[in-house]
């Protein structure tokens, strides 16, 4: 029977890679995104859910913060929408975490690199199929960093696509994307079987412990409503602009019908060409008709 829990689903992605009891699931999630030189080998989870959660909590509590033996910092968030501004609040939550390091008077040398990882079940950026994207401070031409201190990787689970079969996935990149993207529909079996790192194995059972703790499997489906009521306002919003941009166009378009056909009539009294009126905006339209007006008075025709 499939485990029927969504790894994106933020409060269990929260307990996959946010767990100061499991943490092979996140060293191994960290290494294979950031692929470091120096692989990382203990970090330290700085805000595990420590008790049960309230209604009114926001979706942004469950990010995972977490620090390494070498001081980096981490902040990785799971985003099941595109919420607007979501490129520059990534940009300003790792500046903080940067900053926030040191205080006045402090040397700069204590900065630590501090690290974002945006898992996105949304695609935004669309005119890339890239599905890792690494931002950085770089030169223009990308052959030289000014620092690693700052860094964004974002992971856009709808650009990649599944395998039609369970055959075994060897590129823990793909791995992980793949296990996002289909854990829920698996069995621990079939987990075990298509994706060989313990860590993967690990992550079965803790889905498994949310299906079957009933406190756990309460807070995971309350999120689950948040998440679904937040998709669906954002899709209200959606259509809402559509259908006011629609009736805009319309009632744009009748104006312009009849822009266009009074410049006709008076062209036509003036022996004038009015030429092609394709992509000419409402502003030049009426302009247009003051200027065949004018001319019109000023030979006496109106």
């Amino acid at each position: 029977m499939a485990i029927g829990i969504d790894p994106k689903v933020d409060f269990a992605f929260k307990l996959l890679l946010g767990s100061p009891e499991h943490p092979t699931i996140t060293l191994h999630f960290l290494n294979t995104i950031l692929n470091p030189s120096i692989e990382i080998v203990e970090v330290e989870i700085l805000n595990p859910i420590l008790g049960k959660l309230d209604d009114g909590d926001k979706l942004s509590i469950l990010d995972v913060a977490a620090r390494d033996a070498s001081g980096r910092l981490y902040d990785i968030e799971m985003q099941t929408s595109l919420p607007a501004g979501l490129p520059q609040r990534l940009a300003y939550y790792t500046a903080s975490m940067y900053v926030g390091q040191i205080g006045e008077g402090d040397d700069y040398t204590r900065l630590r690199p501090a690290i974002s990882i945006c898992v996105l079940d949304a695609i935004l950026i669309r005119d890339s199929r890239v599905i890792h994207s690494e931002f950085r401070l770089r030169s223009r031409d990308g052959r030289v960093d000014l620092t690693d201190g700052l860094q964004i990787h974002l992971l856009e689970l709808p650009k990649y696509e599944p395998p039609s079969d369970n055959q075994v996935i060897d590129d823990p990149v793909e791995a992980w994307l793949c296990f996002l993207r289909r854990a829920d529909q698996m069995t621990s079996e079939e987990i075990h079987a298509q994706f060989k790192h313990p860590a993967f194995s690990e992550a079965a059972k803790v889905l498994e412990m949310i299906q079957r703790t009933p406190d756990q499997r309460s807070q995971y489906e309350l999120r689950l409503k948040a998440q679904r009521d937040e998709q669906a306002r954002l899709q209200y919003a959606i259509e809402q602009g559509r259908r006011e941009g629609e009736a805009k166009g319309k009632e744009e378009g009748e104006i312009r019908g009849k822009l266009i056909g009074q410049i006709m009539a008076l062209a036509g009294l003036l022996g004038q060409d009015t030429g092609p009126f394709h992509g000419v905006d409402i502003n030049s339209l009426e302009a247009k008709l003051r200027e065949l007006r004018e001319e019109l008075r000023d030979r006496g025709l109106s």
